[in-house]
């Protein structure tokens, strides 16, 4: 069975999970250098529950974190979507925009490229109206591409990670907001 698309740019699909998908996604979240912002690196069995997890919400809510496919030759090269982050924080409950790509993908304007394909597809065609995007306070890659997307930092809305043990280098996040009221299309 062939995945559903559900959305498309110049470049990428992004589309439901296949069971193909498994092995390119588990080597992904190996590398050290793409997960440098999370606690580890994620094993077989943890990426394949991730993708399961990733299922669910888009059987569930109608949109998720979906595949990132390369238009012209189908591979995989990561995930960009949409989640409910199930964790307690000041600024939630909210819908968080997010993504992680191979470390091949990156420098290419991918990452922004999906993530604008996503805020779109939320404002307009989900009738959402604001988004949110969290990182590590020094993940300098993921909150250009925040910026490139239109979100604004909200510096009185940093937080201690809940899932981080308290001092971790990673456990200080910064949030950054869209309103659909403030998205510039670019």
């Amino acid at each position: 069975m062939t995945p559903r698309v559900h959305l498309t740019t110049d470049r990428l699909h992004l589309r439901e999970w296949s069971p193909g998908d498994a092995e390119a996604f588990a080597a992904i979240n190996a590398d050290p250098r793409v997960m440098e912002f999370f606690p580890a690196a994620l094993d077989r069995a943890q990426s394949d529950a991730l993708v399961e997890r990733f299922r669910a919400e888009i059987a569930t809510h109608g949109y998720g974190r979906y595949a990132v496919a390369d238009r012209a030759t189908g591979r995989l090269l990561g995930f960009a979507g949409l989640g409910h982050p199930d964790f307690s924080a000041p600024f939630l409950p909210a819908v968080e925009i997010g993504w992680r790509l191979a470390r091949e993908a990156w420098g290419q304007g991918i990452a922004p490229e999906a993530a604008r394909a996503i805020r779109d597809h939320a404002f307009d065609a989900l009738g959402m109206d604001a988004l949110v995007s969290f990182t590590a306070e020094w993940n300098i890659r993921s909150r250009r591409v925040m910026e490139k997307i239109g979100m604004t930092y909200d510096a009185s809305a940093d937080f201690i990670h809940p899932r981080v043990p308290a001092g971790h280098k990673l456990a200080r996040h910064v949030l950054y907001r869209l309103a659909k009221a403030d998205r510039v299309i670019r």
